[in-house]
Formats: C-alpha cells, sequence, structure tokens
C-alpha cells in the first residue's frame, strides 16, 4: 500500500512539474509601429534579452514591430482585450490613454532637448500615477524627436501651408486643434496609410522628425524639409496593469527598473540619431527650407488658440499647461537661457 500511495505520488510529480513550472513563466506580448533594424527596435530587443536573462527565463518579451499589430489605437485596444499586453507608443498613443501628458508635445513650447529632459523628469511621477488610473503601467517616456515639416514643395511660411494636402493622424486631437485655429484642412490617416498616401498624391506634406521621416521612408516622397523644428514628439514604454500585476514582484521590480532604463537609453540615442539624421536627409537630396522667423510671433499665438480648445476639451487642463510654462521660464532662468518663447536657437 506504501509502494503504491508513493508511486502515485511521483506520477503526480512528473505529470505536473512541468505544467508547475510553466505556470512560473510569463510572456509580454509588446507592439510597436518602430521597424525592424530602427533604433527604438535595437534597444527594445537588447531589452528582450537583458529581461530573459536575468529572470532566468520565467520573463520574456515577444516584440511585433513595424506596425504588423496595427496602428497605435489598434495596439492600445488589442491590450485592453488582452491580445497583446504592452506597447512602445508615441504621443499619439499616449493621448489616447492619459492625455494631459501630451502637454510636452506643445508647439514651439522647448528650446532644445534638456529642457525636455528637465520636464519631463520633473512630471514623471504624476503622469505615471495618471497612467495608472487608467489601467497602464508607464515604465518609461522617451523620446520620438523635433517634428518638423516634410513636403513635396517648399514651405516658408504658414500661408505656404494653405492648398496643401497635408497628413493628419487620424484621431489626433492636439494636432487637429492646431490646424484647426490655422485654418487648415488636413488629411486624416492611420501612421500605416501614410507612405501609400504619399505615393499616390492623397497627401504631400507630413510632419515627423527627421529619424523617423528616415525609417518609415517618408523622405523618399518628400523632396523638401523645413528647418523649423515645429514640436517635440514623445514616447513610451507602456504595460497594461492588469498584466503587470499577475506577474510576482520581483518581476515587475526587474520591469519597471529596466523599462525605465530602456526609456532613457531609446531617447539618449534618438537624440544622437535625429541630428545624424539630418546629414543623411542632406546626402539624399533631400533640401533644408527656412522658416520665415517673422512669422514666429504668429505661430506662437496659434499655439494658445490651441491650448486653450484642448482645454475646454479636457485633453490638456489649463493650469498644468501654464505649470509647464512656469517651469520653462524658471529652468532657463536658471541655465541663462532666453526666457521669451519667440527666441529659438
Amino acid at each position: 500500500m506504501v509502494l503504491t500511495v508513493a508511486r502515485l505520488l511521483l506520477a503526480c510529480v512528473i505529470v505536473l512539474g512541468p505544467a508547475l513550472r510553466a505556470e512560473d513563466q510569463y510572456t509580454l506580448k509588446f507592439a510597436t509601429l518602430a521597424p525592424e533594424g530602427s533604433t527604438w527596435w535595437t534597444a527594445m530587443t537588447a531589452w528582450a534579452r537583458q529581461i530573459e536573462q536575468r529572470s532566468a527565463g520565467r520573463l520574456r518579451i515577444r516584440l511585433y514591430p513595424g506596425g504588423v499589430s496595427g496602428d497605435e489605437p489598434v495596439m492600445l485596444r488589442k491590450i485592453r482585450f488582452g491580445q497583446l499586453h504592452g506597447a512602445a507608443i508615441s504621443g499619439h498613443g499616449i493621448g489616447l490613454i492619459y492625455s494631459p501628458a501630451r502637454v510636452l508635445e506643445m508647439p514651439l513650447l522647448f528650446h532644445d532637448y534638456a529642457e525636455v529632459d528637465h520636464i519631463q523628469h520633473q512630471l514623471l511621477p504624476e503622469l505615471r500615477t495618471g497612467f495608472d488610473r487608467h489601467g497602464f503601467v508607464l515604465l518609461g517616456l522617451t523620446e520620438v524627436g523635433f517634428v518638423r515639416f516634410f513636403s513635396k514643395a517648399p514651405l516658408h511660411r504658414l500661408d505656404d501651408l494653405h492648398g496643401r494636402r497635408i497628413w493628419l493622424w487620424e484621431g489626433d486631437p492636439l494636432a487637429q486643434a492646431l490646424f484647426s485655429v490655422s485654418g487648415l484642412s488636413p488629411i486624416p490617416l492611420s501612421v500605416t496609410e501614410v507612405y501609400s498616401g504619399l505615393s499616390t498624391g492623397l497627401i504631400d506634406t507630413v510632419n515627423a522628425p527627421p529619424l523617423a521621416a528616415i525609417a518609415l521612408q517618408w523622405f523618399t516622397k518628400t523632396p523638401y524639409m523645413n528647418t523649423l523644428e515645429l514640436a517635440n514628439s514623445i514616447g513610451a514604454l507602456v504595460v497594461s496593469r492588469r498584466f503587470f500585476n499577475r506577474l510576482p514582484g520581483d518581476l515587475r521590480a526587474l520591469l519597471m527598473e529596466t523599462g525605465e532604463a530602456t526609456g532613457d537609453r531609446i531617447a539618449t540615442e534618438t537624440q544622437q540619431d535625429n541630428r545624424q539624421s539630418l546629414v543623411v536627409l542632406k546626402d539624399n537630396g533631400v533640401q533644408f527650407v527656412p522658416w520665415d522667423e517673422r512669422e514666429m510671433p504668429r505661430l506662437v499665438h496659434l499655439r494658445d488658440e490651441a491650448a486653450t480648445v484642448l482645454a475646454k476639451q479636457g485633453y490638456i487642463p489649463a493650469p498644468l499647461y501654464v505649470r509647464v510654462r512656469d517651469m520653462l521660464e524658471h529652468y532657463r532662468a536658471s541655465r541663462g537661457t532666453p526666457r521669451d518663447g519667440l527666441d529659438r536657437p
């Protein structure tokens, strides 16, 4: 009898052992629009290797690059349904989770990356709280870069945009507010439709950081790039709070630590690569078109009009916008840099 019970226990261990071990293994399904070989992709693949090694295989990241999981609104919908668990997203996706974070993308707000980094660091704790209230864990903020106009005709001033077929990221309230107060009527498309839209002539003007224009090959259809750095574009690494809370404490800590470090790495490398991208664009025949500096007061006025619209919509609260501008003024004073938002280097 004792022998029989022992055999039964041994059989249970043999049968159930693998299943028990499998329960201790977790796969984070993580999507991004970034194509394979891009700066973001390289950093994320290194992150996935680090996670697997440091967790001894208990946590793995399965990456879905190049928009194979859809545009950012589709990615976030899949995360909420549990088909994905996380994503690397740009400002548009961030706005679908916690729109106040997009105060960091208001046009003509930042002079340089040092200002961006300073304000992001100051806001990070409250942004994490905001993401958490909406079902997401903000692992880290990162950079897409300063946005410029890429076009099939040279653009020197705001009036040159009238009559152009300008791309609007479909469903983006921030860009829509700016275009509306400027009297422009853009053409809404998902980001995955932009290249074909440029190829067919549906659109002839896009806005993107230099690195993104190269990674997505938009520059091959737009021979002109404006020198105006219209706005800073942010990014984020996010994961579903539901998935995050299922992880054991040590894996949650590992994911937070490495996710924040990866966001910082992407930001640093993206800033460097955006600068280098200007050389690549010039070498490939893209013509740099200077913006008429006399237009700056007009643009800043339109930005503030757009901020009022966004505040009324509840998208970016007015007190937050004012607070960020005050933080910038204090930071500029400490650096001895120009306080006037119109005076850009």
